[in-house]
C-alpha cells in the first residue's frame, strides 16, 4: 500500500455546475487546494483549455450555498467545504480596456474645464476690479442696527400717534372696536377638539392644555409629551411667563377697567382718559410671551428665568440668538427696548415731514401695528402686506435707508 494513501485525508464529493448547464461530481481530498479543484473542473468541463495557463486563472469556484469566492491557495477543508457541497465554476468577467491616450487627455481636459478656478484664478481675472470691502460682520452688526433703530422708532411713532388720535372724536370707539377684536387673540385660545381629545383619553385638563400650548395644538406631539413627563413632580407647574396669577390679576384689571366707564369730569377729558385706559389694554395685551419650550430649555442650561425671559424678548424669541446673549456683553439691555429715538435727530424729523407717514399716523390701525411690531417683530412682515399699514412701513425704511448712507 502507497505511503500517502494511508495518510491521506477525508474524500469529499462535490457536485460541481457550470454556467453553461454542465454538472458532474468531482471526488477530492480534502487537503486539496481549490487551484488543484478548479484545474480538474477544467479538464473535465473544457478539454484541451489547460494548454493556456491564463484559463485558471480566468475562472473561479463559488460555494453555493454561501455565496463565496473560493480562494486558489486554500485547502478545501481550509474554506470550511463539507461534503456534498454545491460549488459553480463561472468564467470571471474580462476587465475593461484600458482608454487610450488620446481619450484620457480629452477626459482631462474636460474635468479641467469643469474643475472650479482656484484662489489664485480668481484674484487674476478681477485684479483690474475696484475692491469693495465688505466685513460680513459689519454687514451684520449694521443690520442689527436697524432693528434696534426701527424699535426706537417704533416708540417715538407710538407716543405721537398717541398724540394724534386723542384729537379725533371717533378714536374711542374705533380703539374699542380694535380691543375687542385684539381679546380674539389665537395664541390665547386653545383648540377644543384637540383638548377633548386628549381629556378623552384620560389626561387632566390643565395639563392637557400646558402639552397643547407647548407643543402648537399637535395632539400627537402633545400626547407623546404628557406620556413622556407623567411621572414629571413639575409636570402641574405653570409655564415660565404665563403664571395663573398673572393671567388672573390681568383678567381682573381689564373687567375692572371695562366696569369703571368713563370719569365724572368734563366730557374732553374723559374721552382722553378713556382713550388713554384703552391703550393701556392695548398694551398689556401686546406684552411679549417668551416660547416656552425656548424658556425650559435654556432655564435647564442653568440661566436664571428673568434672564432667560429678557434674552427670548431681545432676540425675538429666537432660542440660539438668546443663548449667544446670554453668554455674552447682553447688549443691548432689555431697558435699551423701551427708549424711543431722539426726537430732534435728522432721521426723525424726515420721518415725521413725510406725508405718508404723517397720514398714516391718524389711522388707529396704525398704531396696531406698531403696537404689535414691539411686542412681536416676527408680525412685522403681516404689516409690511397690508395696504394700509404698508405704505407707512416702507416710507419708514426708505428714509432710514438713505440717510444710513449718508
Amino acid at each position: 500500500v502507497q505511503e500517502e494513501k494511508i495518510f491521506a485525508g477525508k474524500v469529499l464529493r462535490l457536485h460541481v455546475c457550470t454556467m453553461e448547464g454542465a454538472e458532474w461530481l468531482e471526488e477530492v481530498p480534502e487537503d486539496t487546494t481549490v487551484e488543484k479543484l478548479k484545474e480538474r473542473c477544467l479538464k473535465h468541463c473544457v478539454p484541451g483549455s489547460l494548454e493556456d495557463p491564463k484559463t485558471v486563472t480566468h475562472h473561479k469556484l463559488i460555494h453555493a450555498t454561501s455565496e463565496k469566492v473560493l480562494t486558489d491557495t486554500k485547502t478545501v477543508l481550509e474554506e470550511n467545504i463539507q461534503d456534498r457541497d454545491v460549488l459553480l465554476l463561472i468564467k470571471k468577467r474580462a476587465p475593461p480596456p484600458l482608454p487610450k491616450m488620446a481619450d484620457v487627455s480629452a477626459e482631462e481636459k474636460r474635468k479641467q474645464e469643469q474643475k472650479a478656478p482656484d484662489k489664485d484664478a480668481i484674484l487674476k481675472a478681477t485684479a483690474n476690479l475696484p475692491s469693495r470691502n465688505v466685513d460680513r460682520t459689519v454687514a451684520h452688526h449694521n443690520m442689527r442696527d436697524f432693528q434696534t433703530e426701527l424699535r426706537k422708532i417704533l416708540v417715538s411713532l407710538i407716543e405721537v400717534a398717541q398724540k394724534l388720535l386723542a384729537l379725533n372724536p371717533d378714536a374711542v370707539e374705533l380703539f374699542k372696536k380694535a380691543n375687542a377684536m385684539l381679546d380674539e387673540d389665537e395664541e390665547d385660545r386653545v383648540d377644543e377638539i384637540a383638548l377633548r381629545q386628549l381629556t378623552e383619553m384620560g389626561f387632566p385638563e390643565s395639563r392637557a392644555v400646558k402639552a397643547l400650548r407647548l407643543n402648537h395644538m399637535s395632539v400627537t406631539q402633545a400626547m407623546e409629551w404628557l406620556i413622556e413627563h407623567a411621572d414629571d413632580p413639575t409636570v402641574d407647574a405653570p409655564l415660565p411667563g404665563q403664571t395663573p396669577s398673572e393671567a388672573t390679576a390681568e383678567a381682573g384689571a381689564s373687567s375692572a377697567e371695562e366696569t369703571a366707564g368713563p370719569s365724572s369730569e368734563a366730557g374732553g377729558e374723559e374721552a382722553k382718559d378713556e382713550l388713554t385706559e384703552i391703550f393701556k389694554k392695548i398694551r398689556r395685551k401686546r406684552e411679549f410671551r417668551p416660547d416656552p419650550r425656548a424658556v425650559i430649555a435654556l432655564m435647564e442650561m442653568g440661566f436664571d428665568e428673568k434672564e432667560v425671559v429678557d434674552a427670548l424678548r431681545v432676540n425675538n424669541n429666537q432660542q440660539n440668538a438668546a443663548c449667544e446673549w446670554l453668554l455674552g456683553d447682553r447688549k443691548p439691555s432689555p431697558e435699551d427696548l423701551d427708549k424711543g429715538i431722539d426726537t430732534n435727530s435728522p432721521l426723525f424729523q424726515a420721518i415725521l415731514e413725510n406725508p405718508v407717514v404723517q397720514l398714516g399716523l391718524t389711522n388707529p390701525k396704525t398704531l396696531l401695528a406698531f403696537e404689535d411690531m414691539l411686542e412681536n417683530p416676527l408680525n412685522s412682515t403681516q404689516w409690511m402686506n397690508d395696504p394700509e399699514t404698508g405704505p407707512v412701513m416702507l416710507q419708514i425704511s426708505r428714509i432710514f435707508q438713505t440717510l444710513n448712507r449718508t
